[in-house]
């Protein structure tokens, strides 16, 4: 490929996400319904206190396409999110795919849910043939070097955190199945609970507190309740409310 001077942007000569396959219906791992509720309750309660939500991409099966130079490759990670990049496309577009050489800026964080057929791909137990792409492990670590990697097993609810040192990803010492991240001012870890009318234990950030991050649900009902509350406190007083 020759380079030309003053040298082309991306956008000019490799593919981009609309000439890209969104979804390959044979790969393995294809989400049920954990896979559905769990990416979700981890978009509902990311909120970086340091990033507006407009410049923060959170993607859940959204192929991730990074080496300009084998354009085909992709990984689907269960969710990551990116920081510092619009939420739409160019601004103006729902994502089919998350491309690297042409959004510019790489994953922060990465969620694997871990599956049987997956598994140790997963947890960088596989090697790979010469031929063949590489790993989700290599191009999270060694390719895209991803700064945290999380594993969560819905079976046992087994949960790790990996953090980028030195070129390699080393494993996080959690407190409590808890971990901080300090870039993004935010924690995650595993909350005993419900979740869409599902008691059990979920994956989700909690703030600088402690707290478990409310989801717009949670806020919701957070609100009636204190409204209700303060009706009560009123007519406690004589004091009918005026709650239309």
């Amino acid at each position: 490929m020759y380079q030309t001077d003053p040298p082309r942007s991306p956008k000019d000569y490799l593919p981009t996400m609309y000439d890209l396959k969104s979804e390959d219906p044979e790969e393995p791992g294809l989400p049920d319904q954990f896979h559905i509720f769990q990416p979700r309750l981890l978009e509902e309660t990311f909120r970086p206190p340091n990033y507006p939500q407009e410049q923060i991409l959170v993607a859940s099966d959204l192929n991730l396409y990074y080496d300009p130079r084998h354009t085909l490759w992709y990984k689907r990670p269960d969710w990551y999110a990116v920081l510092g990049v619009p939420r739409l496309y160019e601004e103006r577009d729902l994502r089919l795919s998350y491309v690297v050489w042409q959004e510019g800026v790489n994953p922060f964080i990465v969620v694997e849910l871990l599956y049987p057929g997956t598994e140790k791909e997963d947890l960088g137990q596989t090697l790979r043939d010469i031929d063949q792409p590489p790993t989700k492990w290599e191009v999270y670590e060694q390719i895209l070097r991803i700064p945290y990697y999380a594993i969560f097993d819905r079976y046992t609810y087994a949960f790790k955190v990996f953090k980028l040192n030195g070129g390699r990803y080393a494993e996080v010492a959690l407190s409590e199945s808890r971990t901080w991240i300090p870039e993004i001012d935010l924690g995650l870890g595993v909350w005993q609970g419900s979740y869409q009318n599902i008691e059990q234990q979920w994956l989700r950030w909690y703030d600088k507190s402690g707290n478990w991050i409310l989801t717009p649900q949670e806020q919701l009902a957070a609100q009636l309740t204190t409204t209700e509350r303060l009706a009560a406190q009123l007519r406690a007083l004589g004091i009918e409310p005026d709650l239309g």
